[in-house]
């Protein structure tokens, strides 16, 4: 075929076709069996492997809170609009039904035939009830009929005691009776919640401990003394149930007057909403789960049977408990920049030129040290702070405080929808007001997503701007176990486009020309086209094209579309996509130049690093926000550029091809939307973590 047949054969190719896309469940499924699989990593340390296979079940509930339910939403709504995929609604439960089975079964393979097997090895116990000895059988009583026989409340199901309000992923225990009590009652069947404040793992006493670590699960306990809540009674049957809820919280926020008041009363919806999975152990008979099913609303396939606890996140608790640092990732301490340990004044370092900072490798101290200075000088006037997501005892949230009462201008942008943490969010935002600062919740209809800290400091007679802005929230924690930048600039471009983002979010207006920042929903959607665009056209008219983008999920259909065109035109493409990717690599006439990888590892890689090779002068954008529609058109978002060389050429070699050259964690996308591991081979190993550990090393 001439090169003149092939433009034109390609030209007829329709990049709509769904086809061409991956559906997005079922590519976050994909996501989460990767996780699953660093459970089976013989050479991760034990409690670490126990840690990935409790993050996959906490993933899989937060899946099916909120993406199963928003399709069984739109089941009911008799909606049949499928996404870039064309698959319905219900096309996606049947398969996501079908692949989430096979998950949880393989969840619960790893638990009983490797984790468990391997905690036992290293003397570390989840003793079954048949075999407690004498001695614990004692000490179990004692503390049964001490801490639990008070608390709980068995319900036997009769016209004057209705099945009881069951909590979204709450334990609960379905009771089979024999027998009648004082009153001549049996309806034969009983409920059994076990309150949230209990511990769903207790740890043996040493003095009644045959290993250097006997744990017991709540569940076993109250199994086993099930007999002492019925007294009189006969237990024929008693088996664990777990039901998981619809968790989005449906505000029309353009009908709401305070949003805070209406999330607020919005929060305890959430534990009593509508069913959307039924767990239960394997050993609870058919009748059983029938009863429950027909209950909870629910059909057969949202039925989940495990072997062993429903709830596997609750094995955390181990890793906390154990004291042993041998079966855990070696502790490292971040490194700090040279420039920032010969100057205490943080504020002189940024105006000797920018800073950059990959965490978690470097210290997160960096960012909280600019905002606590910033509000313990006496030459700052106002400190500006979007607040996404931050861990209790906040160093950043106590020097806004202090800030805010020593009189300085304290404004603060804080998400009170970033889901899961909307009461911690509401907690804070009255914590803020209270010492002064001014509190705002950013735009209606809009997250506000993006990371940024503004001061405004008087030098002399002028004032001078500062910023900082992330891939990453501002908490602590998160920011030793993920990877993402910081950047620190008084760069005037920058920080004037920062300054009218505030603005935007405080105030009204329109959004303006922006020097620098491409900033959603206005720009950034728009900019990233452009620039995949412009490689397009240099690989059409034979220059040297490249882009190489990292981030944590890649979805928007036309973004997708314009990296299928470049492709097209000749342009390579490397992506490394950590979740979600809707894109289909390796298609022929479509995507034949791009190729998809996913690192998964110790740390979750959460950094949003892009570049154009821009006939040689590339550009390197870092931003807070994904490439998906909601990032693009439904969140306020800051993607901005690094222009120093050296920081460009660090961001190239250890933010990108670093991971183009993992080959220990990383997963390959196939065209078929399944992923294959790639493996060293006869090259070396490299994994890009370990070597950024290294030399980083403090």
């Amino acid at each position: 075929m001439t090169a003149k047949a092939k433009k034109k054969a390609r030209v007829t190719i329709d990049l709509n076709s769904p086809e061409h896309f991956i559906n997005r469940e079922l590519s976050f499924l994909e996501f989460n069996r990767r996780v699953l699989a660093q459970a089976r990593v013989k050479s991760t340390p034990l409690l670490e492997r126990l840690f990935f296979l409790c993050i996959a079940s906490s993933n899989l509930d937060e899946f099916f809170e909120i993406r199963v339910a928003g399709l069984k939403q739109q089941v009911a709504f008799g909606s049949v609009q499928g996404g870039p995929d064309n698959m319905s609604p219900s096309e996606q439960l049947q398969k996501i039904s079908a692949v989430a089975h096979e998950r949880v079964e393989e969840q619960y393979k790893v638990l009983n035939e490797e984790v468990i097997p391997g905690l036992k090895k290293e003397d570390i116990h989840c003793l079954n009830r048949n075999n407690w000895n004498q001695k614990q059988q004692k000490w179990i009583k004692g503390y049964f009929n001490r801490e639990l026989l008070p608390i709980l409340s068995p319900v036997g199901l009769d016209p004057a005691h209705p099945f009881p309000q069951v909590l979204n992923k709450s334990l609960n225990f379905i009771i089979s009776l024999e027998g009648k009590d004082a009153f001549g009652r049996n309806s034969g069947i009983a409920i059994v919640q076990a309150p949230r404040a209990l511990p769903r793992l207790v740890q043996l006493p040493q003095s009644c401990s045959t290993h250097a670590y006997d744990f017991v699960f709540l569940s076993s306990i109250i199994h086993n003394h099930a007999d002492d809540l019925f007294p009189g009674m006969k237990v024929t049957g008693c088996y664990q149930f777990r039901i998981t809820r619809n968790s989005d919280l449906l505000v029309s926020e353009e009908e709401v007057g305070d949003l805070m008041r209406a999330l607020e009363g919005k929060l305890p919806s959430r534990q009593f909403s509508e069913p959307v999975r039924l767990e239960v152990h394997d050993n609870c008979p058919q009748e059983m789960i029938d009863y429950l099913t027909h209950h909870f609303n629910l059909q057969h396939n949202d039925v989940y049977q495990v072997n062993g606890p429903v709830n596997l996140n609750r094995l955390m608790k181990i890793s906390q408990k154990v004291k042993r640092p041998d079966l855990k990732y070696p502790a490292f301490t971040p490194g700090v920049q040279n420039r920032l340990l010969k100057s205490r004044d943080i504020f002189k370092s940024i105006k000797k030129g920018d800073i950059l900072l990959h965490h978690p490798y470097q210290s997160f101290n960096t960012v909280v040290d600019f905002v606590r200075q910033a509000a313990m000088d006496p030459n700052v006037l106002a400190i500006k702070q979007t607040l996404y997501r931050t861990e209790d005892d906040s160093s950043i949230v106590d020097a806004l405080i202090k800030a805010a009462q020593e009189g300085k201008e304290v404004t603060v942008v804080i998400e009170l929808r970033a889901r899961f943490d909307e009461e911690e969010n509401i907690e804070l935002a009255h914590e803020l007001q209270s010492a002064g600062a001014h509190v705002s919740y950013g735009v209606v209809g809009h997250k506000t997503h993006a990371k940024m800290s503004l001061v405004i400091r008087r030098e002399g007679r002028q004032l001078k701007r500062y910023v900082h802005l992330g891939t990453g929230n501002y908490h602590a924690g998160t920011a030793r176990q993920y990877t993402d930048y910081g950047f620190l600039t008084s760069d005037h471009g920058i920080t004037d486009d920062v300054q009218k983002v505030f603005q935007q979010l405080t105030a009204l207006g329109k959004p303006g020309k922006r020097k620098k920042v491409l900033q959603a929903p206005f720009t950034f959607h728009k900019g990233i086209l452009e620039l995949i665009d412009r490689e397009k056209e240099f690989a059409l008219n034979r220059k040297p094209a490249r882009i190489i983008a990292k981030m944590n999920s890649l979805v928007e259909p036309t973004v997708i579309e314009a990296l299928y065109r470049a492709s097209q035109a000749g342009v390579k493409i490397d992506l490394i996509v950590r979740g979600i990717c809707c894109l289909r690599p390796g298609i022929k006439g479509v995507s034949e130049n791009i190729q998809v990888r996913s690192i998964v590892g110790r740390f979750l890689e959460h950094t949003r690093i892009f570049y154009f090779y821009n006939e040689g002068d590339y550009d390197i954008y870092l931003s807070s926000g994904d490439w998906m529609d909601r990032n693009f058109f439904r969140r306020v978002e800051t993607c901005f550029p690094v222009e120093e060389k050296r920081m460009k050429k660090k961001l190239l070699k250890e933010g990108l091809q670093l991971y183009l050259t993992d080959n220990t964690q990383a997963w390959i996308l196939q065209s078929d939307g399944s992923y294959k591991p790639s493996v060293p081979g006869n090259t070396n190993p490299r994994c890009a973590q370990i070597i950024l550990l290294e030399s980083y090393a403090n």
